[in-house]
């Protein structure tokens, strides 16, 4: 397998993860899977939650990619690297940065970071299985975008005002 097809393949496979984790969170999570999910809908004391199942059945899926894979020489195995890059970004965006459960990573000025945020806390705003909005993951709505850049100008324009 030539080096160009080996990166085509892993990153085919990371953007379609982001359809894919839409789609399941969506549909599957918010559905027949929200027992697990739920878990991540309401505050609670525990540093591990249900939903945490999800990370380990998609590096599970990964890790037999890895394995069966001829170290390379087998399409899958670059399938499975790329499930791996999208679950690597999925934790440090969604868990370390947005949710915070690892507190290394403080709000971030990006936009774009700010706008995921946004997305995500509209996607928590209601605690029940019906009612949601904003499945996805790094695709974030354009309006989410104009939001973060209107407070982003806000808070330096004040910081303009307090200097004069």
């Amino acid at each position: 397998m030539t080096a160009l097809a080996a990166f085509g393949i892993t990153f085919a496979t990371f953007g379609f993860m982001e359809f894919w984790a839409w789609f399941m969170h969506k549909f599957v999570q918010h559905g027949p899977l929200w027992f697990l999910h739920r878990s991540h809908h309401v505050r609670h004391p525990h540093p591990v939650e249900r939903n945490d199942l999800f990370f380990l059945i998609y590096g599970a899926i990964s890790a037999v990619l890895f394995i069966t894979g001829a170290n390379g020489g087998r399409w899958w195995f670059w399938v499975g690297v790329g499930i791996a890059c999208y679950g690597t970004v999925y934790f440090f965006v969604h868990d370390v940065l947005i949710h915070g459960r690892l507190r290394f990573w403080k709000k971030s000025q990006n936009t774009y970071l700010r706008a995921l945020n946004m997305a995500h806390k509209t996607h928590h705003k209601t605690t029940g299985r019906d009612g949601s909005a904003e499945f996805g993951l790094l695709w974030v709505s354009p309006k989410y975008i104009q939001l973060a850049r209107r407070k982003q100008l806000k808070i330096i324009n004040d910081k303009i005002k307090i200097n004069q």
